[in-house]
């Protein structure tokens, strides 16, 4: 009788496709643990990269993303995204596409959920105050780095390592994560996996799209103002062709945005799947040995992306009222570190302890200020001018 987990190994085995990343054919972890060796597979009922998700939804980190900026800061209003409901929806358009690739669905959503934990309190402009800031002491901040930072270094789940010891292809996946915010001019030697360049489109595709319905919501931006763009006229078409008395209220901005949603993907799939066979790609050797990305929309859909991401770029993220909840962020960030640079002795005991210890004042403060929520931060930024 096969044992749960080689159950598992065997579906995944006939589901997958050849040149997904198989949990049997993991790289493993840096750290062994017991409950992987052999001699307990009775005892262990999951694959690898279902522990890696779980060890992520159960970090600190994980949790204290529900009170991080999207783009509003996270007190704004109940109905705005926030920097954990980004993420639920980045895994839920990761293991759709992967599922539809024949991709592994676990590896996605691990590395999906994974992302932005290392992310400022306050959105891109906390992120980009603080590498302003460690520019000074020749060092860098990037959240996607600080994600792995956070899982390999600051999480504290056992008494055996630092981290939360997940495998190599989920800290591949976040190291090599792109976007058009994220590091969109580095050039890696090797492709990630399919799995990873999948998280770096769904990640878009989410933005992209819970930024427009946060837009509407918030009267920044006009359906009007969103017509004229070719790929919202598709999208607005398709619901006016199934709806045809609808008002253009919030349930007509609903069925527009998942029509939205359902184009890109379907792209994707098409033009991911083309590029699959007419570049021979067999293998998870064929994956990484490939130069360039093999998960990509058409030509025609970059462009409209590019012109909606444009659109956001000039009417949203950028508008007076957006940068008018965020400017006070960034002076909070600037602020904070200030203040701990100079008086350590305001930093809480455990990081005074560090410091003494031997870590790099500067390091140590940049990842307690990157771990903060919106609200943590500013209430400390108080209590510290008082």
């Amino acid at each position: 009788m096969l044992f749960y987990k080689e159950k598992l190994e065997e579906l995944e085995n006939k589901r997958l496709a050849s040149y997904a990343m198989f949990s049997a054919k993991s790289e493993g972890r840096k750290f062994p643990e017991n409950s992987e060796n052999p001699e307990n597979t009775k005892q262990d009922h999951r694959l690898c990269f279902q522990k890696d998700r779980d060890r992520i939804i159960h970090s600190k980190a994980f949790r204290r993303l529900e009170a991080k900026t999207q783009v509003f800061p996270a007190n704004f209003g109940d109905h705005f995204r926030n920097r954990l409901t980004h993420t639920i929806e980045v895994a839920q358009i990761s293991r759709d596409i992967c599922r539809g690739l024949g991709l592994n669905e676990d590896l996605g959503e691990s590395i999906a959920l994974a992302h932005d934990l290392g992310h400022t309190p306050f959105g891109h402009v906390g992120e980009i105050e603080l590498a302003r800031i460690m520019q000074g002491f020749d060092m860098r901040f990037e959240h996607n780095e600080q994600s792995r930072r956070v899982i390999e270094k600051l999480e504290k789940r056992s008494p055996d390592f630092d981290g939360l010891n997940l495998t190599k292809e989920v800290l591949d996946g976040l190291i090599k994560h792109q976007t058009s915010w994220d590091n969109a001019l580095t050039v890696f030697k090797h492709s990630p996996h399919l799995e990873a360049q999948v998280v770096n489109l769904a990640d878009e595709i989410a933005y992209t799209n819970h930024d427009l319905d946060d837009g509407l919501r918030s009267k920044l931006i006009t359906i009007q103002e969103l017509e004229k763009l070719e790929m919202w006229q598709l999208a607005g078409d398709a619901t006016m062709k199934k709806y045809e008395e609808i008002e253009k209220n919030d349930i007509y901005i609903n069925r527009t945005i998942s029509n939205l949603i359902s184009y890109m993907v379907h792209d994707l799939y098409e033009t991911s799947e083309n590029e699959l066979v007419k570049n021979r790609i067999f293998t998870i050797d064929d994956v990484k040995n490939f130069e360039g990305k093999l998960i990509k929309h058409s030509e025609k859909v970059s462009v409209q992306l590019n012109e909606l991401r444009h659109f956001l770029a000039q009417n949203f993220y950028f508008s007076d009222k957006v940068k008018a909840q965020t400017n006070l962020g960034k002076q909070i960030v600037h602020d904070l570190f200030d203040v701990f640079y100079n008086e350590p002795s305001k930093l809480p005991e455990k990081h005074q302890k560090e410091i003494v210890n031997g870590e790099k004042k500067e390091v140590l403060i940049k990842d307690y200020i990157a771990g903060m929520t919106d609200n943590f931060a500013e209430m400390t930024w108080k209590r510290l001018n008082q």
